[in-house]
């Protein structure tokens, strides 16, 4: 894959169903984009502190901080985003409220309202990373330490993502004119260019699959440009083609595996023989699952990134794993 994929990119949106591993790919998407140099801002929206998980650093507030460093110097910053925090400081830049916004909320007015209307959430959220992508050089109070090449965003899950990044929708019922309805349409309108790439990450099992499936239709029907499947935890195989295939025939015979085994010098009975014939058995049937679900993906028509299963659990070594494996596949802008 060339790097004209990512071409003039500065949002890459995140999503998936729960459990495959989202944050974990967009943190190493992050590291991938933080080469050379280049810095990246990863930003999660959810309240989950994943990201703070993923790379063992303290909570993450409204600050931006530095979480990790990319290949090559780059640098990874991090920042959660609070629906309260995001809704006082818009009423701060569009109304001026100063210490009146302190007031609402201490009488439960920004909960209220953050609760109450999921659209107007939704809007406040996203705004805090679309300031974060529009930020430029020339742009009055900009700080040089505050802009990015690129900015990753750890999206809902891809039962809600299509809610949450449909903002102009959702508030069409909520604000008809002023500050409100511009931001939303100039959300809307980020989302929806060449600036945004919506990347789906999936496993190779069914309800995975079925969900990425109906996710990708749901974002292409909202005009939202997607970038591709990422694929996680794929399982490699271990051993040979022959090897797969002799274990998936019906008359597979055990007694050479248990001579192999006694000529290395182990102590062999039949239930070691019975154990790793049902293992081998057991892969076959995985592996073949994985290709099933692998053609429908394929059908997509979309690009598509491959990580492998990092055993033992994610770690710092598993997510550099991860990140040099999307590095090989992308060379990022």
């Amino acid at each position: 894959m060339s790097s004209s994929d990512w071409e003039g990119v500065r949002l890459h949106v995140v999503t998936g169903k729960g459990g495959t591993g989202k944050t974990t790919v967009a943190a190493a998407l992050a590291m991938a984009l933080a080469t050379d140099g280049k810095r990246v801002l990863l930003v999660e929206v959810e309240g989950r502190q994943g990201i703070s998980g993923v790379f063992d650093v303290p909570r993450l507030g409204d600050d931006e901080v530095q979480v990790a460093t990319g290949p090559g110097g780059g640098e990874v910053m991090g920042l959660s985003v609070d629906p309260k925090a995001a809704l006082l400081e818009y009423l701060q830049m569009f109304y001026k409220l100063g210490m009146a916004g302190g007031m609402l909320e201490r009488f439960g007015v920004i909960d209220f309202a953050t609760t109450v209307a999921p659209g107007l959430r939704d809007v406040l959220l996203i705004g805090k990373v679309y300031e974060a992508v529009r930020r430029r050089p020339h742009r009055r109070g900009t700080r040089s330490d505050q802009l990015y090449d690129a900015v990753v965003l750890d999206a809902p899950p891809t039962g809600r993502v299509g809610q949450f990044l449909g903002v102009n929708s959702a508030m069409s019922g909520l604000a008809k004119m002023g500050p409100v309805k511009n931001q939303a349409d100039a959300i809307t309108a980020m989302l929806q260019s060449s600036q945004t790439a919506v990347h789906v990450v999936a496993l190779l099992e069914e309800m995975p699959v079925q969900e990425t499936v109906e996710a990708v239709a749901e974002l292409r029907s909202l005009s939202l440009p997607l970038g591709a499947v990422v694929i996680n935890q794929e399982v490699a195989p271990p051993v040979s083609d022959h090897t797969l295939e002799l274990l998936a025939a019906d008359d597979f015979d055990d007694e050479p595996l248990s001579a192999d085994l006694t000529a290395l010098g182990l102590r062999v009975g039949p239930r070691m023989v019975r154990g790793l014939t049902q293992t081998g058995l057991d892969l076959t049937q995985r592996l073949a699952l994985q290709e099933r679900e692998r053609h429908t993906l394929q059908d997509l028509d979309l690009p598509t990134y491959h990580l492998p299963l990092v055993p033992g659990g994610m770690d710092a070594g598993g997510l550099l794993e991860l990140t040099a494996a999307l590095t090989e596949q992308v060379a990022p802008v």
